[in-house]
């Protein structure tokens, strides 16, 4: 697959700094006439394609750099609300404070699949790209395989050379698994497709290392799949013998846990307690409000903003994993059924 050229790419050709084509090719001060044509000139024979002028439309804004944001269509078509939805406001508008544009792209099933190129990378629009949510391995490939500065968001895969910014799933899942368990639960369940996102596993081996600290089996009739192979929420289908709390990998799939199970008759806390993960929309909406772990989402855009600038200007940093504290907000969905004479 050929390179596609990029800004850094220019740069280096020049021994010149990334800011100064940025500037050149978007028609801001700061270079000089002479400069400005040689990197307009170098540009076009890289075959790097670009847009002046003030009504431009092109890959670079009158602010600076323009970055790409993809998400799958499932993670955001269910409402406008979703997690995925929100986090991709705080990244546009981290970047519209740097002065900078975010091209914001919504990747179908049928795409992902075919592994075909977004549209923002094709058309030259964008100098760096941030991931949103997890993607197939194989497209992962692809977009790596463009050569362009790249961000995971909110997920990570064995690419060790490319940043990927998450929360701190296993430890918060730990969090809220320890505060179940705090409340005299012993017969805990988790509901998530633990081979669905790396997220999810995550927050699943946290919910796994509370359990064995405190001597609990894992029951694998308690560990319930909420969603198909395709990522799309599918119905949850409750054991016979039930447990007495769920920990649920988001609070949306814990806000319709709740409304489930009191469908099966059963009352929450009361007879069944449940928490969730986010600290979303979801989480107050759910009657009684959830127990959950709340992910630092500006925090997160940020930190995946300045991640891929570093990569665009051609900094020197140390790629990696980048784990963003949250903290543990509890409310009213859990029961403490301790009993008089139970170790505290």
């Amino acid at each position: 697959m050929a390179k596609l050229v990029t800004m850094k790419d220019i740069a280096n050709a020049l021994h010149i700094s990334t800011v100064s084509v940025s500037k050149a090719l978007s028609g801001k001060e700061g270079v000089s006439d002479e400069v400005r044509e040689q990197i307009i000139i170098k540009a076009e024979e890289m075959g790097y394609h670009y847009h002046s002028g003030p009504n431009s439309k092109g890959n670079i804004s009158e602010g600076g750099f323009s970055i790409g944001i993809i998400i799958a269509k499932h993670f955001v078509e269910t409402d406008d609300s979703s997690f995925y939805s929100k986090m991709s406001n705080y990244v546009i508008m981290d970047l519209s404070h740097r002065g900078c544009f975010g091209i914001l792209e919504i990747v179908r099933k049928e795409d992902e699949e075919a592994c075909n190129v977004p549209a923002l990378i094709t058309n030259n629009k964008v100098d760096g790209l941030i991931v949103l949510g997890q993607f197939s391995n194989k497209y992962i490939e692809m977009i790596v395989d463009r050569h362009l500065p790249v961000t995971f968001l909110d997920f990570y895969t064995e690419k060790v050379s490319i940043d990927s910014i998450v929360s701190d799933n296993t430890y918060g899942a730990y969090l809220l698994t320890k505060h179940i368990i705090k409340n005299g639960h012993r017969n805990i369940g988790f509901v998530g497709d633990i081979f669905s996102t790396s997220s999810i596993l995550d927050r699943y081996l946290g919910y796994y290392k509370a359990l064995i600290e405190n001597g609990i089996e894992v029951r694998k009739e308690w560990v319930l799949k909420d969603r198909d192979s395709d990522g799309v929420y599918s119905e949850i289908v409750f054991p016979e013998d039930m447990p007495t709390a769920f920990v649920c990998n988001c609070d949306q799939v814990a806000y319709e846990v709740v409304k489930r199970l009191k469908k099966k008759g059963y009352r929450v806390p009361e007879d069944i307690s449940v928490v969730g993960f986010d600290d979303h929309i979801y989480s107050t909406l759910s009657n009684p409000p959830l127990t959950t772990f709340s992910c630092d989402m500006p925090t997160m855009a940020e930190t995946a903003v300045e991640s891929v600038m570093h990569r665009i200007s051609g900094e020197t940093f140390i790629p990696g994993r980048k784990v963003i504290s949250g903290k543990l907000i509890v409310r009213e969905s859990v029961k403490n059924i301790k009993t008089e004479g139970d170790e505290q």
